[in-house]
């Protein structure tokens, strides 16, 4: 279950350790020692870090009250985030933490094939240890650029209950996906994280119910035509507003004065979800399912817009 948008955590940063070229990995714990709030794998944590907001899968025990843990890539094309926490974070550092929240969830299923590229190994660890506490059989296919900029090699191995098989690029190429999967039918779900060519390849080999994918970032599509503005009435504010062809709902409510959450502006992360109480949205964001398009409870105000000409937010 996602926790309440208001909850905010100031954490403390208790260890940082190298776990991969480019990787560390970050333990934070309550300042004064408090359980934190439990979760469940594929869940992650919205972390103000480097003067912006930014998702963290966590990655270590949703058993464990007492601490949490995330990985973070040293990204060269990082706007601040991943920058900030390889050359400034130090432990006895506090972080301002909101969640934990789910929107990748590990739903039941009789096996599971869990593929992750890179960084995105982080909230499939957690899903594949879980696998094995509920004694589900899985097989889990990690790609990465080398050995070395594997993250969590040793913990993966030593997993239980399933087939991990490792695949660095420099070794093996790309990953074999027909090969991982395999035998993906009736009663497997398939997880998969990493970068958008990764993403791509196995949405085009797997069929959509059975697939589950987490991105880093906004498939490149193009559109035709210029976007019609539209009326949003911001119902708990009072405020009526004109969202403009060339700006965003987000941004209209913003320069109105309306304090939104909001993190990636690009509709895959899920922070700026709001609840939607009259009209029909546009949706063109990659993290509601086709289910929750249909119903058009909620929207993602950073990119998706309007079709029926006037919409009433939760604002």
């Amino acid at each position: 279950m996602d926790a309440p948008r208001e909850l905010r955590l100031e954490l403390l940063v208790r260890t940082m350790t190298w776990e991969a070229e480019g990787v560390l990995a970050v333990e934070l714990v309550h300042p004064e020692g408090k359980p934190l709030p439990g979760w469940e794998p594929g869940a992650h944590l919205d972390l103000e870090v480097g003067g912006r907001t930014r998702q963290y899968s966590l990655c270590g025990d949703p058993h464990d009250p007492a601490s949490y843990r995330i990985g973070v890539l040293n990204e060269p094309s990082s706007r601040g985030g991943s920058r900030y926490v390889h050359t400034q974070l130090r432990p006895g550092l506090t972080v301002t933490a909101v969640g934990p929240r789910n929107r990748f969830e590990l739903l039941d299923a009789a096996r599971y094939v869990f593929i992750a590229g890179g960084i995105g190994i982080t909230p499939i660890l957690a899903m594949a240890r879980e696998a094995g506490r509920r004694g589900i059989p899985y097989t889990l296919v990690h790609g990465g650029r080398s050995r070395a900029s594997m993250a969590f090699g040793s913990e993966l191995a030593a997993l239980t209950g399933g087939d991990v098989v490792f695949h660095p690029q420099d070794e093996l190429g790309h990953i074999d996906l027909e090969k991982a999967l395999d035998g993906a039918g009736p009663g497997t779900l398939v997880y998969c994280c990493g970068p958008e060519p990764l993403l791509a390849a196995v949405e085009a080999r797997c069929p959509a119910g059975l697939l589950h994918v987490e991105r880093f970032a906004a498939p490149v599509t193009e559109r035709t035509g210029a976007d019609a503005s539209f009326e949003v009435e911001c119902r708990a504010s009072g405020v009526t507003l004109t969202v403009g062809s060339d700006t965003s709902v987000l941004a209209a409510a913003e320069a109105a004065g309306i304090g939104v959450g909001s993190s990636c502006r690009d509709g895959i992360c899920g922070t700026c979800e709001t609840r939607v109480l009259d009209g029909v949205p546009d949706h063109r964001d990659y993290v509601l399912s086709e289910a929750e398009h249909s119903s058009n409870t909620t929207m993602m105000i950073c990119v998706s817009r309007c079709a029926s000409g006037r919409l009433v937010l939760d604002l």
